[in-house]
């Protein structure tokens, strides 16, 4: 990471607001590249194997650059926080678009929710991926890879859907993306509130991990550092946890 005084930083923006300086512009897309990285580990914990983390990185550098270019240094806002916003937007857009997940993986969720369907009607309770993966004949951590995938995939799917509700309207009203109207306000604080519940079922690791990814927002490699366990362990109680919540998930808001 590129280290620069208050002084220095601030003399770039200046080169680079009024100027468009290219060497101070390139030296604050470096400072800020490790914001890049950060959000690609956080998204790229929940997307296949196959989608290159390279491309995460480009597609993130695109947003950084985007936020540079439409950063007011007068206004009272940070540049990490305008960043993050423009950061994290690109890579969602850019997944959304190139369609990341191939129709055989969308064929594979379909066919492993019909499976936890069957064997927990059989088992007359919640199946756990040990139980399924053997069910299924499957490794566990394919079944923890597939759930991964199908959560991220609804997010996804969720945004193209608001993105698709809003089409007909664009022409008499501006969008505001963070305010929520009151009905949205309800449902989203119930949702929260039986989520907190659903979570405190889980167990006091899983419930760790949960509250530092998401509450605290630190990677799943800076939690491994933290609890002195593997990156590929703290994603494995990671996906177990989102595996248990699946039932509240899906019901309640992804509609799997």
């Amino acid at each position: 990471m590129v280290q620069l005084t208050l002084d220095n930083e601030q003399k770039l923006w200046n080169s680079w607001i009024n100027n468009r300086d290219p060497h101070a512009g390139d030296l604050l897309l470096k400072k800020y590249k490790p914001l890049v990285s950060y959000h690609v580990q956080r998204i790229g914990a929940g997307v296949p194997k196959n989608v290159s983390r390279d491309d995460l990185m480009s597609l993130g550098m695109m947003g950084l650059f985007d936020a540079l270019n439409k950063f007011d240094i007068n206004r009272d806002l940070k540049f990490d926080t305008y960043a993050s916003f423009r950061v994290r937007g690109a890579i969602i857009d850019g997944l959304r678009k190139e369609d990341w997940l191939p129709r055989s993986a969308r064929e594979k969720a379909k066919k492993m929710e019909a499976q936890i369907e069957k064997l927990e009607q059989k088992l007359m309770r919640h199946a756990t991926p040990e139980e399924l993966a053997e069910y299924m004949d499957l490794p566990v951590e394919e079944v923890y890879q597939t759930v991964q995938e199908h959560f991220f995939s609804n997010v996804l799917s969720i945004n193209d859907q608001q993105d698709q509700d809003d089409a007909e309207g664009k022409a008499f009203a501006i969008r505001d993306d963070y305010t929520k109207t009151p009905e949205q306000e309800v449902v989203f604080s119930e949702l929260i509130s039986d989520l907190e519940e659903n979570i405190k079922k889980l167990n006091e690791k899983e419930q760790l991990v949960l509250s530092l990814f998401y509450t605290e927002e630190m990677t799943l490699t800076e939690i491994g550092e933290l609890l002195e366990l593997s990156t590929s362990r703290i994603s494995q109680i990671h996906s177990k946890a989102l595996f248990k919540l699946r039932k509240l998930l899906s019901t309640e808001m992804l509609n799997l």
